[in-house]
């Protein structure tokens, strides 16, 4: 059984609902004949490639909010995340940017066999460390820190490598109707939108394997 997941390295929901249904797995019987694939997703497209913005302005401006109500969700995030033994670091300070090329090196990963691994440490890096997920020199750190070979990563990242795969999640995500993630597809044929309870995973993960049983 395959499970695509639609996400962004700056959605915080996103790293949230990786973890929940990681830990939905691990009570899966049948976790050994799980597949799963991290699909690309833009929140913001439109962000100018290599320059970054402060997250808190961008919050304010795109949900009118005052700078207390962004420090106040924010805050509530952090204690959401650490809830489900998350770290997260949201300061002021906190920048945001086009994650295009990120999504290009994670497709770099899943061709290696380390896109999991890889995800998992730009989330941390941008969640918990303050660290920049936008710029080259900081992704080929985080791509060796992942286990990835820097060189080749850099190679990458100079180039225009691997940017008709993450077109192609995006463009899918788009004929799905997909307007926000993180979004799980199961099977191909169940959705899940949202960071959702592990319970909710859990159900979806034996409702679907349960159908394919049936189907064969």
């Amino acid at each position: 059984m395959h499970i695509d997941i639609w996400s962004d390295i700056v959605c915080p929901w996103c790293y949230l609902g990786k973890r929940r249904i990681e830990r939905a797995l691990e009570e899966f019987d049948h976790r050994s004949h799980v597949t799963i694939a991290h699909r690309s997703f833009q929140l913001d497209p439109s962000k100018p490639k290599h320059e970054t913005t402060n997250r808190r302005q961008m919050l304010m401006a795109k949900y009118h909010l005052t700078a207390d109500q962004v420090q106040a969700m924010d805050e509530k995030m952090e204690r959401t995340a650490g809830a489900d033994g998350l770290t997260y670091r949201l300061s002021a300070e906190g920048v945001t940017g086009n994650t295009f090329d990120a999504h290009r090196l994670l497709h770099l990963a899943k061709a290696r066999g380390l896109q999991d691994a890889t995800l998992e440490r730009l989330y941390r890096a941008y969640f918990g460390e303050q660290r920049s997920v936008f710029d080259a020199g900081s992704l080929v750190i985080l791509a060796r820190e992942a286990g990835l070979d820097p060189d080749e990563a850099r190679e990458v990242l100079q180039s225009d490598a691997f940017s008709q795969d993450v077109t192609a999640d995006l463009r899918e995500a788009r004929m799905l109707g997909v307007n926000g993630v993180p979004f799980f597809v199961i099977d191909d044929r169940y959705a899940v939108s949202g960071a959702q309870a592990v319970d909710v995973f859990r159900q979806a993960l034996r409702h679907a394997w349960a159908e394919r049983v049936i189907a064969s």
